[in-house]
C-alpha cells in the first residue's frame, strides 16, 4: 500500500514537472516568433502582397488596396476595375 502511494506521488511530480517544462517551452517559442516577426517586419517594410493586375510583389505599405484587391499603382487599379465592370446594355 505504501509503495503505491509513493509511486502515485512520483508520477504526479513528474507530470507536474513535464507540464511546467512544456509551458516554459511554449512561452519561449512564442517570444522567439514575436521577435523574429518584428525584425522581419521592420527590415522588409511589412508583409509582401501581389498586384492583382501585373502580379508583381511589393511591400504592403507601398501597395494600394481597393475592393479587397492589392495593386502596385493607381493605373493598374484603374485598368483592373475598368475590366471588371459589367457590360452595359
Amino acid at each position: 500500500m505504501n509503495l503505491l502511494i509513493i509511486r502515485l506521488i512520483i508520477f504526479a511530480l513528474l507530470l507536474f514537472a513535464g507540464l511546467k517544462l512544456y509551458r516554459m517551452y511554449r512561452e519561449w517559442k512564442l517570444e522567439r516568433e514575436e521577435l523574429l516577426d518584428s525584425d522581419t517586419t521592420r527590415n522588409e517594410g511589412g508583409h509582401m502582397v501581389r498586384c492583382t493586375y501585373c502580379h508583381v510583389h511589393l511591400p504592403e505599405n507601398d501597395a494600394l488596396r481597393e475592393r479587397g484587391e492589392w495593386f502596385c499603382c493607381g493605373a493598374h487599379r484603374d485598368k483592373f476595375l475598368e475590366e471588371q465592370k459589367p457590360p452595359q446594355g
